[in-house]
């Protein structure tokens, strides 16, 4: 295996070090090798060896292109045109998409080789990716603990080299949770700065795709890559989407530091390790700037209240008869209904449609989704006020380090608080980027978070940066 980063891959592929031939069959080699990790739900063997095929021959003609050669991963809600695409869910088991989603079409544009599609919770319900209904997803650093999620199979793919980027999707924390439990970069973008067409949606307002990476610097190299407006996405943004500053110095910059995320219940290790990096930004020249977020005790409610009613509404589609699969031996229309759904739908994803349906019922709008979604004003109201004050608030990306396999799947509320640092930037619509910041007493790896202005993606990658820079030259 070939063990380097996204762009020290893409220089070797450009100078002819190395074939993309020979690079994408070490990858597919490490799939093989690390298939237990269940990474994977589909490997596409054949078809990533005549890409590569394809790329050496323009490589060799003096085309140029961002990605050319490198082989990469993308996550299973992402739709590849005739790739399956199942969310890791039965009732998308056979669903082969006819097109691409905006993503993937400038991953290939961009000449990537794409060798499978990552594993992940079912329909990205989960922190854990235990609930794909195909095969669970085990930490790459530890594999009797989870890898996070939902979007586990891609951090698990860029930590343990069966591909040198992944995209993942976060609608609360579902890239920057599994980054930080593999020790990998993983980045939030603002919402609607990447084009969420061909995104199997969960929950719409919530959504984003975003890189997976094993440095800073090539987790901003395909940010650069995926970002743009597209007409196919009402939401995406056809602004100015770099608003952030390019810097090497600290001096002069301001970050924040909201008490509310350092609760009296926060691992004392990942409390110690935030805290160094946050010594190290204040003694080489930042301003460490002391703020709030008056509603941060909120977010967790409030975002499990919008993402189940959105989730409801997304789902609704998969009937057995409009979408989806359908259930055998069914006598009439209703029972169509009840068993495919009810055969092909998992535990968490039935817990959050249930939820979902309850907090849209007549009698309980007002006192639920409503007021969740005033809440969410609330919150968007405390990020902007602390972000005037600052270029960037830091925090921890989890409460935990990777916890054992199994551990939580029968209590999914104490699932559920592992989202408590991710899910508010979501609802906000944010960018986040979380990165590694040290390892616990188990050698796993701690994960810190990056939380910007809208569009200030640049400011977070500079910061996270500088850190990274100075870790590598101990």
């Amino acid at each position: 295996m070939i063990k380097k980063s996204l762009l020290e891959i893409k220089r070797d592929l450009a100078e002819k070090k190395v074939s993309s031939v020979e690079v994408t069959k070490a990858v597919l080699a490490q799939i093989e090798k690390k298939s237990d990790l269940g990474a994977y739900v589909t490997v596409c063997a054949d078809e990533a060896v005549a890409a590569a095929e394809e790329a050496d021959r323009q490589i060799a003609a003096g085309v140029d292109k961002p990605l050319l050669g490198v082989p990469v991963a993308v996550k299973d809600n992402i739709c590849t045109e005739g790739i399956r695409t199942t969310c890791a869910s039965r009732f998308l088991e056979n669903y082969i998409p006819p097109y691409d989603a905006f993503v993937v079409k400038k991953l290939k544009d961009a000449g990537a080789v794409i060798v499978g599609k990552a594993n992940m919770d079912e329909f990205a319900m989960g922190s854990s990716s235990e609930y794909s209904a195909f095969k669970t997803v085990k930490n790459a650093v530890d594999d009797t603990r989870v890898p996070g999620g939902s979007s586990g199979g891609s951090a698990c793919a860029v930590a343990s080299y069966q591909a040198y980027m992944a995209l993942g999707s976060d609608t609360g924390g579902s890239i920057r949770q599994p980054a930080s439990f593999n020790g990998v970069v993983g980045l939030k973008p603002t919402y609607s700065a990447v084009s969420r067409y061909g995104l199997i949606a969960f929950a719409s307002s919530l959504d984003q795709i975003g890189p997976m990476t094993r440095t800073v610097d090539d987790c901003k190299y395909v940010y650069d890559i995926i970002k743009g407006y597209d007409k196919n996405d009402s939401t995406s943004y056809s602004g100015n989407l770099d608003l952030g500053e390019k810097f090497t110095s600290l001096k002069g910059r301001r970050i924040g530091v909201a008490k509310e995320f350092f609760p009296s219940a926060l691992s004392p290790e990942i409390k110690a390790a935030v805290e160094k990096a946050i010594a190290f930004y204040k003694d080489n020249g930042a301003e460490i700037v002391e703020t709030e977020i008056k509603s941060f005790d909120m977010a967790l409610a409030c975002y499990y209240i919008l993402s189940s009613a959105e989730a409801t509404s997304n789902l609704s589609r998969y009937d057995g008869i409009k979408y989806g699969r359908r259930a055998e031996g069914c006598k009439n229309l209703q029972e169509i209904y009840y068993k495919s759904r009810t055969e092909f739908f998992g535990p968490e994803v039935k817990r959050r449609i249930m939820l979902g349906n309850f907090v849209l019922s007549s009698g309980y709008y007002d006192a639920f989704y409503l007021k969740a979604s005033k809440v969410r004003t609330l919150i968007k109201k405390d990020f902007d006020e602390a972000l005037s004050k600052c270029d960037a608030l830091i925090c921890p990306t989890a409460p935990t380090t990777a916890y054992k396999l199994g551990q939580k799947i029968t209590d999914p509320v104490e699932a559920y608080l592992g989202d408590i640092f991710t899910v508010p930037v979501n609802i906000a619509g944010l960018p986040g980027l979380s990165l590694r910041c040290g390892t616990d007493s188990d050698g796993l790896p701690i994960g810190m978070q990056l939380i910007g202005k809208a569009y200030c993606e640049e400011t977070l990658f500079s910061l996270a940066r500088i850190y990274e820079s100075a870790k590598e030259a101990k």
